[in-house]
């Protein structure tokens, strides 16, 4: 009877350690079924949950106009709008600071303008019409311009600004931004393509990135180059260094933006310098023009800009001939006039313009200065010894040798490139104090993420501030709370059920 009832305890025992064992495998698949499950459902739900909104920037640089359109969800994220390009709009013609100049060029801008916004119209839905917000925002060239000529800025503002009034958007103004604020916003765009700013972390929610760091922007333009990094001294204060918050987190910034330093106004200063230290001011060598290159231009052409002073007798109708002589070590002399590199030598750039060190951190180098890393192949990242050494190469080569190796290239861009070539080397090492070391941090790019580099998208993510926030069209499976806390009721179910055993097996072997 004895040995029964043992015969039986024991059956029972094992029954019961089987049965523990089977409900902890059933706790450990169950929950990480359901764990994979919600994770699924509530990621892929999220993307159909908000509305979209929409914005349009109109970027009227000194050489073109390009119109964007934005769009991002009407929920937003930590007060700022998650945006994204949709369109780019090349404007044709020149920029708007040469309106009202020649009437059939006029014309022509006005009539692609027109296409560009009617296509937008057709984008954005009807009924969104009202709410999807308009800006154009002027820089360098409207800047020079300003100075110059204030009536004739008005007045070409004026004109876009009636027309832009005109449409069905909710136009907010047209305005010409100052040289910092271009630099801020070229930042932030750069920032946010990298994904700098915000991440989706495992509850699908955006987060700051664990270890982020910021990358510096220069852009360089046809009548400005702006620099802008962040500071590692969240406290400094002074000239230039701008603080401003974006998704809840706030950044010490220095941008500096230097009118009469872009590509084209930049060259023409170098032109103004050949001129004035040529013997004979009709007929003028140019060593930064490749031998076999000569170019017939007005007076007016090089010295009609606020950005030089005119010399004695100035006549804006003579013709001066420049000829060119692909002398490097001439060319890179005659660039290096154009900046006062002796005001100041520390914590400076040049013109005595207050700069901290740009080192270590990386920077990205957009618009003109890809444009010209593209001509002497080094887009993306290179060595300062390659730089140098291939913009001897380029700038040796005659006339006919370059057409023939950089046909691809219009011939209004290829004759300039030998000296843009050496201008970026000398703006960058001698004005911002790049070294061997720190121009390896130096990316050269047109684009992130195939969408444009510039101040625009930066632009419309700081100003979706001040958009209200709409209600979800379509809510989540569940909110992120109970999301969260169902995630961690079932990952402690899985711990258990996976620790239990472990008990088990190692109880099983001793």
């Amino acid at each position: 009877m004895s040995n029964v009832k043992n015969m039986l305890s024991s059956a029972l025992q094992e029954m019961a350690r089987k049965f523990w064992t089977y409900l902890a495998f059933f706790f450990l698949l169950a929950g990480l079924a359901v764990i994979i499950t919600m994770s699924v459902i509530q990621g892929h739900k999220r993307v159909f949950e908000s509305r979209l909104k929409y914005g349009i920037v109109i970027d009227s640089g000194s050489s073109r106009s390009t119109v964007y359109l934005y769009q991002w969800p009407a929920e937003k994220q930590n007060n700022t709008g998650v945006v994204s390009q949709t369109l780019r709009c090349m404007v044709a013609g020149p920029g708007i600071s040469d309106m009202l100049v020649d009437n059939a060029q006029d014309q022509q801008s006005w009539a692609s303008i027109r296409e560009c916004m009617n296509n937008i119209t057709k984008i954005v839905p009807a009924d969104q019409h009202n709410s999807t917000i308009l800006y154009l925002g002027a820089t360098a060239g409207m800047r020079l311009l300003h100075s110059q000529n204030e009536t004739k800025s008005n007045e070409i503002l004026r004109n876009l600004q009636n027309y832009l009034q005109s449409l069905p958007f909710n136009f907010q103004n047209a305005s010409i931004m100052s040289g910092d604020e271009e630099g801020l916003y070229g930042w932030i765009t750069v920032n946010y393509l990298m994904g700098n700013f915000l991440e989706r972390n495992v509850w699908n929610m955006w987060v700051r990135p664990a270890g982020g760091k910021m990358v510096g922007s220069m852009d360089l333009g046809g009548a400005s180059t702006q620099i802008a990094f962040t500071l590692p001294d969240p406290n400094a204060r002074g000239t230039d260094i701008l603080r401003v918050s974006l998704y809840g987190y706030e950044y010490n910034i220095y941008t500096h933006s230097f009118l009469c330093y872009g590509k084209n106004e930049a060259e023409k200063r170098v032109l103004a310098a050949l001129v004035k230290n040529s013997e004979n001011t009709t007929h003028v060598t140019n060593p930064c023009f490749n031998l076999g290159y000569n170019m017939t231009v007005s007076a007016e052409f090089i010295f009609g800009t606020k950005c030089i002073e005119t010399p004695a007798n100035y006549d804006p109708k003579q013709m001066i001939t420049l000829k060119g002589s692909s002398d490097n070590r001439a060319c890179r002399d005659v660039v290096q006039s154009i900046f006062d590199l002796t005001s100041c030598t520390k914590n400076c750039s040049f013109d005595g313009v207050y700069q901290p060190s740009v080192g270590p951190g990386d920077f990205l180098a957009y618009a003109g200065f890809f444009y010209t890393a593209q001509a002497v192949e080094l887009k993306g990242i290179s060595q300062l010894d390659q730089w140098n050494s291939s913009t001897w190469e380029f700038c040796s080569w005659d006339w006919p040798t370059l057409t023939l190796k950089k046909g691809w290239i219009a011939e209004k861009y290829r004759k300039s490139y030998c000296y843009s070539a050496h201008y970026v080397q000398t703006l960058l090492v001698n004005g911002y104090k790049f070294n061997k070391d720190t121009w390896k941090h130096i990316d050269f790019q047109k684009q992130v993420h195939n969408t444009s580099i510039g101040w625009s998208l930066g632009y419309m993510l700081h100003t979706s501030n001040m958009i209200p926030a709409e209600a979800k069209l379509v809510h989540l499976p569940m909110a992120n709370s109970v999301f969260g806390g169902l995630l961690f009721l079932f990952t402690a179910l899985t711990i258990v059920s996976v620790m239990f055993l472990i008990i088990k097996a190692m109880r099983a072997c001793y």
